[in-house]
Order: C-alpha cells, then sequence, then structure tokens
C-alpha cells in the first residue's frame, strides 16, 4: 500500500481536529485546571511541653516539641482527587527525655522522635455513594476518640498512618460499608525506629480491615468487623478479631440522654498465628444532661498468662488510663473499671474527670489505679489550648509497673 504523502498526511490530521468540539477540549481542560489549581491548602501547628516522672531509676523527663503539617487536597474531576500532607516534628528543649529514637535511654519515655516525613499521600474516587482511597493514609472506623482497633494516634506528634487501598460504600440506607487493604503501618516513631519487627518506622503486613455499620434502628447503632492481620516479619503473633458493639445515646425526655454499649469481641490465630482465643468484652451505661455526661465503663481483654487480648493499630492512648501503662495488654490481660464525667465549666472550657481501677484477668491481681484529668478550651474555630495530667499508682500484686505521674501543657492552630 503507497504512503499518503506528508502534506496530505497533516492535513488530514488538521481537518480531523478542526471538526472536534474545540469548546469541548477548552471545557475540559479548564476543569483541570481548576481541579489542580482549586484545592484546599491544609496547616496545622501543636506545641507540646510534656513531663513524665516514674518511681524506678530512670530521671524524669521533659519535653518541648512541635508539630506541624502543610496538606494539599485538589479539586476533583470526574470524582477523581488527590491529597499530600507533609509532617516535621520538632524538639526545642533539648534531649532531657527518651524519644525512643534519640539514645537517651536513661531518661523517661516521651515518643515524639524528631523528623520530617510524608504523613499522607493518596489518589482518591468519589462518586456512587463510595469513596476510594490509594495511597498513604488515615484509616478510622469511629470518631475519635473510639479509635479502640484502628486508629491514627492523634495524642502522639507523630501520626500513625497506612499505606493501603481503602473503599467505603453508603448505598444501603442506614449502612456504611468499609474495607482496606493494607501493607505497611507507618507508626508514631518516625524514619529512625528499628526495633523488633518495627524497620524503619515501619510494619510489613497483609492486612484486610472489614467493618460494617448500621445506624438505622430506633435506639442506636449496630457495628460488626473483621480486622485480620498477618505480620510479614513476626508471623506468628498474627491473629484475626471478630466483634459486634452495640451503642446508643436515646432521647428520655427534653433534658435527659441515657447512654449505653455492648462489644463482645474474639481474637484468634490468623494465618501462622500461634495464639490461643481470647475474648473483649466492653459494657457502659451512663447519661447526658445539660452539657454533662458521666458513664461508668467495665473493659476485659483476657489473657491466660501467654496470650492476652490486644489492639495493636488502636490509638490505645485514649483507653485504660493517660498515662500508657497499658498500651500493650499485659499477657494476663486486664480489667478496668472506670468512671468518666465530661462537661463545660468556666469560660465554656471542656472538663474530662476520668478514674480507673486496674486488675488482672488471669488470678484478678490488682494492676494498680489512675486519674486522669483534661481542661481544655477551643476558640474562633482555629484554636485550641489545654492541660492534662495522669497520676497512676502501682499495686505490689503486680509488680512489672511503677507510680507514674504525667502533665502536658499544649496549643494547637490548624487551618
Amino acid at each position: 500500500m503507497s504512503k499518503l504523502p506528508t502534506y496530505t498526511a497533516t492535513t488530514l490530521m488538521a481537518s480531523l481536529i478542526g471538526t472536534l468540539p474545540i469548546t469541548a477540549v477548552s471545557a475540559e481542560k479548564d476543569s483541570f485546571l481548576e481541579a489542580l489549581t482549586g484545592g484546599k491548602v491544609s496547616f496545622s501547628a501543636r506545641a507540646r511541653y510534656e513531663s513524665v516522672k516514674q518511681d524506678n531509676d530512670l530521671k524524669d523527663a521533659d519535653a518541648f516539641t512541635v508539630r506541624s503539617t502543610l496538606g494539599y487536597e485538589t479539586g476533583r474531576l470526574n470524582g477523581f482527587g488527590a491529597f499530600i500532607e507533609f509532617e516535621n516534628v520538632t524538639d526545642l528543649g533539648g534531649d532531657n527525655y527518651n524519644s525512643t529514637t534519640n539514645g537517651e535511654t536513661d531518661y523517661s519515655v516521651v515518643a515524639d522522635p524528631d523528623g520530617t516525613e510524608v504523613n499522607q499521600a493518596y489518589l482518591s474516587y468519589q462518586g456512587f455513594d463510595t469513596l476510594a482511597k490509594f495511597g498513604r493514609q488515615q484509616i478510622t472506623y469511629r470518631d475519635a476518640p473510639f479509635h479502640r482497633y484502628i486508629g491514627n494516634v492523634l495524642w502522639r506528634q507523630n501520626h500513625q498512618t497506612f499505606d493501603a487501598f481503602s473503599i467505603q460504600n453508603k448505598s444501603l440506607p442506614d449502612t456504611q460499608l468499609s474495607y482496606a487493604f493494607v501493607n505497611k503501618i507507618n507508626t508514631i516513631f518516625g524514619d529512625d525506629r528499628d526495633f523488633g519487627i518495627i524497620k524503619n518506622g515501619v510494619i510489613d503486613v497483609k492486612a484486610h480491615l472489614f467493618n460494617a455499620q448500621y445506624s438505622g434502628l430506633p435506639f442506636g447503632k449496630l457495628e460488626g468487623y473483621g480486622y485480620l492481620l498477618e505480620y510479614e516479619d513476626a508471623e506468628a503473633t498474627s491473629s484475626k478479631t471478630l466483634g459486634v458493639r452495640f451503642s446508643g445515646a436515646p432521647a428520655i425526655n427534653d433534658a435527659w440522654n441515657l447512654i449505653y454499649t455492648a462489644e463482645y469481641a474474639r481474637q484468634s490465630d490468623y494465618k501462622s498465628g500461634t495464639m490461643d482465643d481470647q475474648d473483649y468484652y466492653l459494657a457502659e451505661l451512663g447519661a447526658k444532661h445539660k452539657g454533662w455526661m458521666a458513664k461508668l465503663s467495665y473493659e476485659v481483654q483476657e489473657g491466660d498468662g501467654t496470650d492476652s487480648f490486644k489492639t495493636p493499630l488502636g490509638t490505645n492512648h485514649a483507653f485504660q488510663g493517660w498515662a500508657d501503662q497499658f498500651l500493650t495488654t499485659p499477657a494476663q490481660g486486664l480489667k478496668d473499671t472506670y468512671l468518666t464525667v465530661v462537661g463545660n465549666v468556666f469560660f465554656d472550657a471542656k472538663l474530662i474527670v476520668s478514674y480507673h481501677d486496674f486488675e488482672t484477668d488471669q488470678d484478678s491481681l490488682d494492676a494498680g489505679n489512675e486519674l486522669d484529668i483534661l481542661l481544655e478550651k477551643n476558640f474562633n474555630q482555629h484554636y485550641t489550648v489545654g492541660v492534662k495530667y495522669a497520676d497512676y499508682k502501682a499495686d505490689k500484686e503486680f509488680p512489672s509497673l511503677v507510680d507514674t505521674e504525667k502533665f502536658w501543657v499544649y496549643g494547637q492552630v490548624k487551618f
């Protein structure tokens, strides 16, 4: 077949282009540029002083750190978008604490290492009642502070994120269905942490996270979940957690609301895991009245002296005391009976007071008690200041822990 002369091919191409709807091409170009440049910039900075005093040979810790983030979320083009967020943690007060990476092991731990990293970076699609994300992202299935199993550890300066594909669908009435496949957990310790299964601050996993929530019931929300964790560098610790939760806060009258929660889960071995089955129970009962809330909670994480129920991906600082003595469940398990009171006081500041009484699940050993107090004020939508205190008193029946006292003062700006 003979080839067309060059000028003829050029003429044909020009003719074809000329037949395209120029306004449509121009509009699509404009839409792309608008989505790319018409997004939203986000910024936050949190300065915090934290002190730790423990009844042991470690020196008292004093840490003054600042966490700052800068993010950009594009607009959407045909449902597609992107987000990137940079994070920096800087020590401003000297190394008078053990950040877990600075080598100051003669001090108590304040787990806020220096560092700069990409905190989040993902592509997303939103449409047909579905939100999908691919890349580094935060994943949570409950509003803060209820990140019991899957959380972002917002209290620490370096937040926990996941390299994952996640999808969430709300097509069914009053129903939210969520799934995520995670292959890396970016821990709170930053890039310099190399210990155990943490390599350069990252844990390699093959994790499947399932969560379903239904809010169409008249007296509360029903949630079911299944979290399957396979650790590539610690296969024996791989586990699956299957559970169900029901919670509600119905109005009794114009002034009072009843609060209740019931939850049960079972954790067992998964893939090459070796753990024996352990159960989890939570029961809560309380009330809200004129801006105040009080509730009594009873939480059990079973343990048999070898294996115990654990929540390795949760925001565990929010549970079992802010002194962080039970971030990992003891092998004997843990029972926590606690009373929480929340309300607004002078200048409309939020007050939280909580008292915990601990004992082990196995042998019911007295594991101490703790008093937690927080006073926090938000103003002008963008600013937060607060003070926070935790006082854990150990008991000789459970000798692995010591008296621990923590104190924080912090301020945050967020746009």
